[in-house]
């Protein structure tokens, strides 16, 4: 019965996630009780991830074995979820065994995804990460279910940012696996999946909700064509809900999958049109078939539309209020970015690496079998969509813009190696056919195609993998063990903030342009980080200029003035580092299309418009700590 199978396969889905997360947290805490050397001084933690690793894929390997071979039905299910859930997990979490920081550490774009799950583990309301009383442009998915995490185990947001993110990949890994091997013989979807989570490591790992992205969206690609193929309502429902949640957690995934639903409908579309046609048929009852079947599959498409667009609006629902309110929105430019692979189309299947031949296979096959085959439609569909979306990002340039197209290759080159794992089965059916019984040695040599691939992922992460032992973390400690930086005096920062205001973190607005200090503990900050991660809504143009103003006043009553009369929250705490001039705040101003496209610059306040009884001024090693009585 088909409403059983759907139920036994959402529990299947249910099962994976618990195997996921039970697997995850015990490796993290297995990991974590030993003290281990850093990764940039040492090669332990490389070499137990290739232990780890090959471990792993061992008990995958018996499980697909046990699979084609027809035997140990009831044991091959929890030993490929475990397998999965345990690659997964050793890849990320031993490398990073001996600090409590993500892969980029608390930097650059970490710094802003750390601050939002800062905010979002302080309240379970939706709530955008810097300003005070604003709804979030950010989709807040993944941040609000790891703000979930972090309240039920107790950890500071930056801390449970690295075990969150691991689990939730792990999780990713899993429910792909389920997904695979609905589709597929069960010993094709555990090499899928394992090729998969490889390169979303690889290439997506520093964007955990990324990576999570599209492991889940190659199989549920395949889902949505299915389902606008033959109307099922399951097929379509779950194609619905995926694109929905997609939209929970990342905006330009979900432009990309909704882009490559249309594409799909308009080549069944095309199928539909030419199937009609018949020279035997009255051309009337001709048009009126095609008329019909092209009304389906658009029916079929808006169904699918409906539901995504109900389950966005869980996210987006307060910032689209907000903005039909009228309120005012200026100042953000998350688009305004364009690095050297932004201007070139992603050819990851001519890399010099396994990982290039294995797309490179899988390109010939999606050539090949994209009219016999639904998945390879389906995962041929999506690669032109890609490259569509691409060349759509590089033509708006000249409109001042971009579409950030540059994120995009992770997909690809999942999209890819997926196809290529096909085609090589489909190889290596050809061989044993031509050279008799070579089975025992295309699984060897698949073996230890898989480990070459998988024990360089930590080298292919060197550099983010560094950061997180060389950046300064919420106590206040580098986990290589040298001198920390400058965050080393947040926790003291902090203790005088809250001294002095007594008043709780999240009723605190600060100005500072160490956004590391946000991103630890839940203030509100006055301005963000760069104007590419501002909230529109926050006006990040006019508080920059409001900023300048306030540095050129010349006494205290002025700057009291100022502060009362602007039309934010002022910042009652401002942050500042200490120089001969002043006060300063290195700030940040959008200088697209220029690569970089961020300048810094330097505002000063004198130190006179501090010398008033209605402030306190503290010198906290290289910072200056005035706080507003």
């Amino acid at each position: 019965m088909p409403g059983r199978r759907h139920v036994l396969a959402g529990a299947e889905l249910v099962v994976a996630v618990i195997v996921a997360a039970v697997v995850a947290s015990i490796g993290l805490f297995v990991i974590a009780q030993v003290q281990w050397p850093a990764f940039n001084s040492s090669n332990v933690n490389g070499a137990l991830t290739t232990v780890g690793q090959v471990i792993s894929v061992a008990l995958l390997v018996v499980a697909a074995l046990l699979a084609r071979a027809g035997r140990g039905a009831r044991v091959v299910t929890p030993l490929s979820l475990v397998g999965i859930s345990a690659f997964a997990t050793v890849t990320l979490a031993m490398p990073l065994g001996a600090t409590k920081l993500y892969l980029f550490g608390i930097s650059v774009d970490q710094q802003f995804r750390t601050e939002y799950l800062t905010r979002l583990t302080d309240t379970a309301g939706l709530h955008d990460m810097t300003y005070f009383n604003l709804a979030p442009y950010y989709p807040a998915g993944w941040f609000w279910l790891g703000g979930r995490y972090a309240n039920a185990v107790g950890q500071p947001a930056w801390e449970a940012y690295k075990p969150w993110a691991i689990i939730s990949i792990a999780i990713a890994a899993t429910i792909a696996m389920v997904l695979w091997k609905r589709m597929l013989p069960t010993d094709r979807a555990i090499a899928i999946t394992v090729a998969t989570t490889a390169v979303a490591i690889m290439y997506a790992g520093p964007e955990p909700y990324a990576a999570i992205l599209i492991l889940v969206g190659a199989p549920m690609l395949i889902t949505v064509l299915h389902g606008l193929r033959s109307g099922s309502g399951a097929a379509l429902l779950a194609g619905g809900v995926f694109i929905g949640v997609s939209a929970t957690f990342y905006t330009l995934f979900t432009g990309l999958f909704a882009l490559i639903a249309v594409l799909m409908t308009l080549y069944l579309a095309v199928e539909v049109v030419r199937g009609a046609g018949n020279s035997a048929v009255d051309p009337k009852a001709v048009r009126t078939a095609r008329v019909r079947g092209v009304g389906v599959l658009a029916a079929r498409l808006i169904a699918m539309g409906v539901v995504s667009g109900v389950i966005a609006l869980v996210v987006w629902a307060p910032y689209l209020l907000a903005r039909l309110r009228s309120q005012p929105a200026s100042g953000g430019t998350a688009e305004h970015y364009l690095p050297a692979s932004g201007a070139q189309l992603p050819a990851p299947m001519f890399e010099f690496s396994l990982v290039g031949l294995l797309c490179l296979v899988g390109l010939i096959w999606l050539l090949l079998r994209h009219r016999t085959r639904t998945v390879s439609l389906a995962l041929g569909i999506s690669v032109v969509a890609i490259y569509a979306f691409c060349l759509l990002s590089m033509a708006l340039t000249a409109a001042g813009t971009t579409l950030l197209s540059f994120r995009l290759e992770p997909l690809l080159a999942l999209i890819l190696s997926a196809a290529g794992v096909l085609g090589l089965a489909e190889v290596a059916m050809a061989a044993v056919r031509r050279f008799g019984d070579i089975r025992f040695l295309i699984v060897v040599a698949s073996i230890i195609g898989t480990v070459a691939v998988a024990q360089n992922i930590p080298d292919h992460l060197s550099a983010e993998i560094t950061v997180a032992y060389t950046d300064t973390d919420g106590n206040g400690v580098r986990a290589d063990k040298r001198p920390a930086g400058a965050e080393s005096f947040f926790p003291q920062i902090d203790q005088a903030i809250r001294a002095e205001t007594k008043r709780p973190r999240n009723d605190t607005v600060v100005l500072t342009a160490d956004y590391g200090f946000l991103s630890v503990y839940p203030y509100y900050g006055f301005q963000g980080l760069t104007s590419h991660y501002a909230n529109p809504l926050a006006e990040f143009d006019k508080r920059a200029a409001a900023i300048e103003n306030w540095a050129g006043l010349q006494t205290p009553d002025q700057l009291v003035s100022a502060l009362d009369s602007t039309p934010w929250r002022p910042p009652t705490v401002f942050l500042f580092r200490y120089s001969a001039d002043g006060y300063s705040l290195r700030l940040a101003a959008d200088v697209y299309p220029n690569d970089p496209n961020v300048t810094r610059y330097t505002v000063t306040f004198p130190t006179a418009l501090f010398d008033d009884p209605r402030f306190t001024v503290t010198e906290v090693g290289p910072f200056v700590l005035v706080v507003r009585r």
